[in-house]
């Protein structure tokens, strides 16, 4: 019987210390997507460049559904492996569809 609690609270430990640190990367990322958010609208209202601009912002809302859905969405959990597919599967076809039409478009 001693065995059997030692061995539950060793599990609620570890469980405790996974959640902890997975809200320490959520409220990090979180605060990475207002930095980006912040650092975005500052490009914008300053007037400059748009060729400078807006690749940055590209990059920008990419790692933030990067972030979004790694963190956020738990898709880098265990067990969402066929949703991960699905996504990269659906975005993989867009993008060659879009590249597809913008070479037809510019041949």
């Amino acid at each position: 019987m001693v065995e059997n609690t030692n061995s539950t609270n060793t599990n609620l430990e570890y469980k405790r210390a996974k959640r902890k640190e997975e809200m320490k990367q959520q409220v990090v990322t979180f605060a990475l997507m207002i930095v980006f958010t912040i650092i975005a609208f500052t490009m914008v209202t300053a007037d400059l460049d748009k060729l400078f601009v807006i690749p940055i912002l590209l990059v920008l809302a990419i790692v933030q559904v990067g972030f979004q859905l790694y963190y956020f969405m738990h898709m880098s959990h265990k067990g969402h492996e066929m949703p991960s597919l699905m996504f990269y599967g659906g975005v993989s076809v867009a993008f060659l569809t879009i590249l597809t039409m913008l070479v037809l478009v510019w041949w």
